[in-house]
């Protein structure tokens, strides 16, 4: 995700300690979450299945999906 959008996650939420936010706004905030939620979890899948576990045996094994 871009540095940018992640810059007005931040500010949409500083704003909303503030006042209230507007409907756009909102909306702007909970569009711009699942974009960056998306992109962690996409990131953090890749990350497990490119991980290894070296067993006690020392045999080096991609980790299962459960």
């Amino acid at each position: 995700m871009e540095q940018a959008k992640m810059d007005r996650i931040s500010e949409l939420t500083r704003i909303s300690r503030e006042r209230e936010l507007t409907n756009a706004e909102r909306s702007e905030r909970e569009r711009l979450r699942a974009e960056y939620l998306e992109d962690w979890r996409k990131g953090a899948k890749q990350t497990l299945e490119n991980t290894y576990v070296i067993g006690p045996d020392g045999i080096k094994r991609k980790l299962s999906k459960k």
